[in-house]
């Protein structure tokens, strides 16, 4: 696959995460990061209280993906989260687990009310 078709299968997966997330949080909330600046600048999808690095490919490092959203969403108070898709595969979400326990403590108590 040419660099421009792996670029542009890149950024067709981005935004069916975008799209998914919008089910979610609605339109207004979520939408792809400014693809032409430094991934710490801003994460692949923008979607409240996460930072989104996507990777899709042959064959993804979802480890990898998590380090690089880790390390780029230090100190922005966001929770980070790799979203990764190999051809022919479903997706993928990864998560440390200390930050999977708060979003899921914060989601049981805002469930509970």
């Amino acid at each position: 696959m040419s660099g421009r078709a792996s670029r542009r299968k890149g950024h067709d997966f981005e935004r069916h995460v975008a799209a998914r997330l919008a089910c979610v949080f609605g339109n207004g909330e979520v939408r792809r990061g400014l693809q032409y600046r430094d991934g710490a600048d801003c994460p692949d999808v923008i979607a409240p209280g996460l930072w989104i690095a996507c990777k899709r490919g042959r064959l993804t490092n979802p480890r990898a993906a998590l380090r690089q959203a880790v390390a780029d969403s230090t100190g922005k108070g966001l929770w980070p989260l790799a979203i990764t898709k190999d051809d022919g595969d479903a997706a993928h979400v990864t998560m440390l687990l200390d930050d999977f326990f708060d979003l899921l403590a914060e989601w049981h108590a805002l469930r509970s009310r």
